[in-house]
């Protein structure tokens, strides 16, 4: 009987380190697939540390404000839109009114961190 109980023991310990063993190979292709679309490197690293700190991906945002590409104008004039139109007072719904304004804050973060980057002085040339 304990010969038995040792040889099920040990053939679910089995079992579930190769589910575990599994899961880490498709986490760690699904986080190189992410790096990949953010851009990599530096301007990678930032793009996951805002997605991280608004709890939206830039995608998600642009979803959310129905904008095709990263238009400062349109998305301030998506925003606004979608804000009046639902507001509480008008039949509107308070969670969406705070997606949207969290996606405005999310395409907001992604321009500033557009312009330091490309706003970088290069060195003068002193030849």
């Amino acid at each position: 009987m304990a010969k038995y109980l040792v040889q099920i023991l040990i053939l679910g310990t089995q079992v579930v380190g190769r589910a575990f063993a599994r899961a880490l190979r498709q986490e760690y292709a699904a986080s190189q697939e992410a790096a990949k679309r953010a851009g990599g490197g530096q301007r990678g690293a930032n793009s996951a540390a805002a997605n991280a700190r608004t709890g939206l991906s830039l995608e998600e945002a642009l979803q959310i404000l129905n904008i095709e590409k990263l238009d400062p104008e349109k998305a301030e004039k998506s925003y606004e839109h979608l804000f009046k139109v639902n507001e509480k007072s008008q039949g509107g719904s308070f969670y969406i009114q705070s997606k949207i304004v969290r996606a405005k804050e999310r395409i907001d973060e992604e321009l500033e961190l557009y312009k330091t980057t490309t706003s970088k002085k290069k060195p003068e040339d002193t030849t």
